[in-house]
């Protein structure tokens, strides 16, 4: 990419992250460390990468792109509203009665969200069975999905990740976002998924290692993942939870809970200085 690209990309994904503190703090309740790690990523796929049209949300052979790891709505939310699936003013309606932005993408009241998720694993089992759906009907769309990487100690991702190996649903890419942070603390405390690299090649996938804050390490991600055959793709980005956002960066604490008006207004003097 130039770097007139880059800028835009940047500039798209600082918004995204300036809508997240705003609305979760409008909500007084969310999750904005693991959106604001997801932040990059999903500039880059929205922005760059997907084949998706606002004005025509159902367009058969439109990209898929599921947020297994539904906590994160706000990412997501704000990403499509910057992409203009919806007005930017409905993001502060997150949380609220009667709101389509409710604490978990909902498909049935939300344009662009194409599942509903929440459970972790299933929507990346989802994610599996469009791809396998579109495999069968030869249809040429990819399908995207992000897990979170407390997600993977789920055990329906695994019986997935068997599926899509022994299906070769090269037609599928994955993006872990590996913050190493979930709500109890450090992943490798908890539940440590390591080896995760050597688990998923051993699943059968094509695995890449990458910063999830370097752009242009995702764009040649995502395109090499595009290019392989017969096995899908794991991209593992390394990510910094509440990346941005300096008393969030790296903490635990963040993972779902919302700022007060204090940390909101220095949240966003940072992220606008940047």
């Amino acid at each position: 990419m130039d770097i007139n690209e880059k800028k835009y990309l940047e500039e798209k994904a600082s918004r995204i992250r300036q809508h997240i503190i705003k609305m979760i703090g409008e909500a007084g309740s969310g999750h904005p460390g693991g959106s604001l790690s997801a932040a990059d990523i999903l500039s880059l796929l929205y922005f760059r990468k997907l084949k998706v049209d606002p004005a025509d949300p159902k367009n058969p052979s439109r990209d898929r792109f599921i947020l297994s790891k539904g906590h994160a709505a706000p990412v997501l939310y704000a990403a499509l509203a910057e992409k203009g699936f919806f007005p930017i003013e409905e993001l502060m309606t997150l949380r609220k009665i009667n709101s389509n932005l409710q604490g978990h993408p909902h498909m049935k009241t939300v344009p662009g969200v194409e599942m509903s998720t929440g459970s972790l694993g299933q929507g990346f089992s989802i994610a599996v069975g469009l791809a396998l759906g579109a495999a069968m009907d030869q249809a040429d769309y990819r399908v995207y999905v992000m897990l979170g990487d407390g997600e993977i100690q789920e055990g329906i991702v695994w019986e997935a990740a068997m599926l899509a190996a022994h299906y070769k649903l090269d037609n599928l890419t994955a993006v872990l976002d590996y913050n190493g942070l979930q709500i109890d603390g450090k992943i490798e405390d908890v539940m440590s998924p390591e080896p995760i690299a050597d688990k998923w090649r051993a699943f059968g996938w094509n695995v890449l290692e990458i910063d999830g804050h370097n752009l242009e390490e995702i764009d040649q991600a995502l395109d090499k993942a595009a290019s392989y055959e017969g096995q899908p793709a794991m991209i593992i980005a390394r990510t910094i939870k509440g990346k941005g956002v300096s008393y969030m960066e790296g903490c635990a604490d963040w993972h779902g809970k919302a700022c007060n008006m204090d940390e909101r207004n220095k949240a966003l003097a940072e992220l606008t200085s940047s």
